[in-house]
Parts: C-alpha cells; structure tokens; sequence
C-alpha cells in the first residue's frame, strides 16, 4: 500500500530531527530549553477571549497549492498580521513541502510581539525542546502521527516547557485521543492530510465532540470573508488561515474584513 503524503512528510521529519541532533545532541537540547524561563501559555490565552481569535500563517508554499507566494517577505506579511489584529502567528518550518525553516521562525519571532506557534511535523520529543529554544509558544501535534500514549507524553513536555500545543484533528475518534490526552487547544482540520480533500462542513459536525472548556480552532478550507462566519457560528473559538492571507493583494484589509464578519455573529 502506498504511503500518503502525511506518512512521506513525518518520515522526513524523522531523519530532519536525527541530521539536527548530530548538529546540537538531544541532551544539549533538552538542557537549553529547560535553562529558559518556563512559558506562560500565552498562545492559548490569547485565543481565550469574548470575540473570534485569529492565528495567522506566514506560508510560501504547500504539497496541495505548490508556491503560493514567490516573494514571500515574510517579515513584512507576519507585520502586517500583527498590525491588522491577529491573535498569534503560524509559521511553518518544514523546508521539503512548505519552504520554510527554522531561520525563517526565528526572523518572525524577532520582528513580532505576538505569540507564536511552530508549525511542523512533531514526530520526536528533540522537535519541542527545538521550538523552545526558538521562541515558540506552541507547537502543532498531529494526532494522524500518534497514538494517545505519544501524544500524552508531548502534551507532558509541552506542559514542562510552559508551550501550548495545537492539537490537530480530523475525525471523532482522534478528538476522543485529544480529549482523552487532556489537550487544551484543539484544532478541527477540514483538510485531509491523507489526500488534501477539504471537506468545510468537518469542523462544524464535529464541534459538539470537543469541551467547552478546550479552545477550538478550526483549521484550513477558509476561501473568503464570510467562511470565518460561519465558522463561528458552528461554535469556533478561533480559525486557523494560511493560503487565503497569503494570497491576498491587501493583507490588512482582508484580515480586518474577516474580524468583522466573524464579530456581527
């Protein structure tokens, strides 16, 4: 059986965790990350508030769109995120798919005030200890890669570390694995990373399932300004969005069009 672009991507997350450990030893890692001052969870309490929380992807590229933006200032874009109300900022790191990397998080993360998650294929504990060390608040956690006892034990360092984790999802059974894990920030992704079908209506069916108390995010397959709508009508407590910015000619107005439409719910 041929293995779906998930199972490709984190097996090259494995071997990019094991080249970085050759780089800086996992015990070095671990002891730099746990020499810094413990996080205060700040990208989940930003997205704790009375109106639609927004994180906000810096993106150039993705296995399903292929280059989305050819220029791609990402200072400039994460700015104007900052600038037009965003909550938190994404930033992808996985260099192979997405073109990004851990350079690029770390620019962002010095140009920027808002709290920030790594986003990537966590498929090894080095990989969090690693976002720490970069300034990451959060880090993404893909149940589709994990049993419960894995993503236990992430949400354990996470906790240690004081980061938050975005715990994705795209079925009943892994919102169970999350629930069951105690995460606290669960995200509904609406496309499948098995074969990038987007299907909209997942994060609204589904949004019964996850905890009043859980922040909910509801990732991907947001198109135009009245999708954040109704995604907050289904209940969202935040959206994740990536391509819909990033091809956007005014990154401000759109962002600040979609603020609005969210809030006359």
């Amino acid at each position: 059986m041929a293995a779906t672009i998930l199972e490709i991507i984190a097996a090259y997350a494995k071997e990019r965790a094991a080249k970085d450990k050759e780089n800086v030893p996992e015990a070095v890692m671990k002891e730099r990350a746990l020499a810094l001052p413990k996080g205060t969870f700040r990208f989940s309490q930003a997205l704790k508030k009375k109106e639609m929380a927004f994180i906000c992807e810096v993106k150039k590229a993705s296995p399903s769109k292929g280059l989305i933006d050819p220029v791609f200032d990402y200072k400039t874009i994460a700015a104007n995120y900052q600038a037009a109300g965003a909550d938190c900022v994404s930033c992808l790191t996985e260099p192979k798919w997405f073109l990004g990397s851990d350079a690029i998080f770390e620019e962002v993360r010095k140009n920027i005030q808002l709290p920030m998650i790594r986003k990537d294929f966590t498929v090894d504990d080095y990989q969090i200890y690693q976002a720490k060390c970069m300034g990451a608040d959060a880090v993404l956690l893909i149940c589709s890669l994990m049993d419960g006892k894995r993503l236990s034990h992430f949400l354990t360092i996470c906790s240690l570390l004081g980061m938050d984790a975005l715990v994705e999802t795209h079925d009943e059974e892994e919102i169970k694995m999350a629930v069951s894990a105690g995460a606290k920030v669960i995200g509904v992704n609406n496309r499948n990373l098995k074969d990038f079908s987007v299907d909209f209506s997942n994060a609204v069916k589904l949004r019964h399932l996850i905890p009043k108390e859980a922040v909910y995010v509801a990732e991907s397959g947001v198109s135009q300004i009245n999708d954040v709508a109704v995604l907050r009508q289904a209940g969202a407590d935040a959206v994740l969005m990536g391509e819909v910015l990033m091809r956007a000619k005014n990154q401000k107005e759109m962002l600040t069009a979609m603020k609005a439409a969210a809030a006359e719910i």
